[in-house]
């Protein structure tokens, strides 16, 4: 499962999942369409890169002169300094420059610039990229790469898993454009979440079903095995601060009256009257296409409603993981009864939403204060329509 594969990298530190190429043109081509010139004139950096295997460094230093760059700055963690330790061999590109060095191929990262017709057939292209070691191991906290950061526009990556809060801070920290890849559930992060809530950080153009697929250089985490290449699955989104057409599009939903005639969802169809949680004024959305278009209230709603949030639709006002931006009624300590029915004291239900029930639900985890019954909902997004796009 996706989730328990984002569990076992960060468990493992295994940061080495390597993008695909298609993927990459696939969400970039939606910010040229929205906007044929966003990176015109622009320099872009590509940190917690691999330059020479990468498909960023490989797309961006293709598509140069098509997209008018101004420079492509690439960097690399040095083989050392990499959290996952796999058999390291400097390719036949590094080994054959008059400066190979059997000591910084290790101990130093790389920077691979762009900017100019090197080889003279008229065309800035992959073939005019130009290299060196850098002094340090290529850590994106360090001052060398620091100093790439302030110089560039935009910044492009798939950073490591294990430290996409840091890089999130460190770019948000110089207030640069930037189009990352990181897990879905990093949106419930209080370093993350403010940063949507008062959009300056939204869901790239890329869908959220089915998660992204990457190379693994790590044979012993493997899902599939594609074109004779390792490849996993893990539950990642692109993000960004970038501009695209799809955030502007409108979902088109019924009203609450006919959600509950014809909804597709046996959750909702039937029902007298959407749920209300227990300790928050707010109705429970369980699906986004369930949104009821004349609500004028707060409604949760999954995580994957940012995949399709429009900023001129919808106004976000909290989280229910952390409350951030809602204040949630306190509970007393609980009685979690799982499963298997065994009992547990807790106070978990001020975690997020809550739903009172009739009755004990059977085979599945509840909980109990007193006599009455209560289950917890997973992370919800609170939203409400914005009453000029109703």
């Amino acid at each position: 499962m996706p989730n328990s594969n984002l569990t076992e990298a960060k468990r493992a530190k295994n940061d080495e999942f390597y993008t695909q190429y298609a993927d990459i043109e696939k969400e970039i081509n939606a910010y040229l369409e929205y906007d044929p010139n966003v990176f015109r004139g622009k320099t872009i950096l590509l940190p917690c890169d691999d330059p020479e295997w990468s498909n960023f460094t490989k797309y961006f230093a293709q598509k140069f002169e098509p997209l008018g760059l101004k420079k492509l700055i690439s960097t690399s963690y040095a083989a050392e300094s990499k959290t996952y330790k796999g058999v390291y061999q400097p390719t036949l590109f590094e080994m054959s420059a008059p400066y190979y060095d059997k000591v910084k191929t290790v101990q130093n990262g790389k920077i691979f610039t762009l900017t100019r017709d090197k080889t003279g057939d008229h065309k800035v292209n992959v073939d005019d990229l130009e290299w060196q070691y850098l002094k340090g191991d290529g850590d994106f906290r360090s001052d060398e790469i620091k100093a790439l950061r302030d110089e560039a526009d935009i910044i492009i990556t798939n950073p490591p898993f294990s430290l996409f809060r840091e890089f999130l801070a460190w770019i948000v920290e110089a207030r640069k454009q930037f189009v990352i890849i990181g897990n879905k559930n990093c949106v419930t992060y209080k370093e993350v979440f403010p940063l949507f809530m008062e959009n300056k950080m939204w869901s790239g153009r890329t869908e959220w079903s089915g998660g992204l697929w990457f190379e693994t250089k790590d044979p012993s985490d493997v899902d599939k095995v594609i074109d004779g290449v390792n490849m996993k699955n893990v539950s990642s989104v692109w993000f960004t601060n970038i501009d695209h057409g799809r955030r502007h599009q409108p979902l088109a939903l019924m009203t609450m009256a006919d959600n509950l005639k014809y909804s597709k969802h046996k959750e909702i169809q039937g029902k007298k009257a959407y749920d209300r949680y227990d300790n928050y004024d707010a109705i429970e959305v369980p699906f986004t296409d369930s949104i009821p278009s004349d609500y004028d209230g707060v409604m949760g709603v999954p995580l994957s409603f940012l995949d399709k949030y429009s900023p001129d639709q919808f106004e976000i006002v909290g989280i229910t993981k952390t409350w951030f931006g809602a204040a949630a009624k306190t509970y007393p300590p609980q009685i979690q009864v799982g499963s298997n029915g065994q009992k547990t004291n807790v106070t978990k239900l001020n975690d997020g939403a809550t739903l009172k029930l009739d009755t004990p639900p059977s085979g599945q985890t509840y909980y109990m204060i007193g006599n009455k019954y209560y289950t917890q909902l997973y992370a919800r997004v609170l939203i409400k329509h914005k009453k000029a796009a109703k």
